[in-house]
């Protein structure tokens, strides 16, 4: 019978390899791109609280990356509704490198 933190050890890499395939092949849109960074780090943060729950009441680390995949969260958010006012939509298609 499997150990129920092997289980859950087990979907946290599927969230992260799952949340790294929908970025390499749906990158039309910039919200989908978002979307499967933020289900990656979602992923590595569970990974990361459950190995500090092995090691001990140590907490202050997940916390941390938390707070950073928060932070990138919501830069990836204004930077698109940056975007989206800019150019009209968030397709990588309609970016122009030339045009500032």
């Amino acid at each position: 019978m499997m150990n129920l933190g092997f289980v859950s050890i087990i979907s946290s890499m599927v969230m992260v390899f799952c949340g790294l395939w929908s970025f390499i092949y749906y990158h039309k849109h910039l919200l989908n791109s978002l979307l499967s960074l933020e289900f990656m780090m979602l992923g590595i943060f569970w990974l990361l609280s459950l190995q500090m729950s092995n090691v001990g009441s140590e907490v202050y680390l997940s916390l941390f990356f938390l707070a950073l995949a928060v932070c990138e969260g919501a830069l990836g958010l204004s930077l698109m509704v940056l975007i989206v006012r800019s150019h009209g939509n968030d397709q990588f298609k309609s970016f122009n490198v030339l045009q500032c």
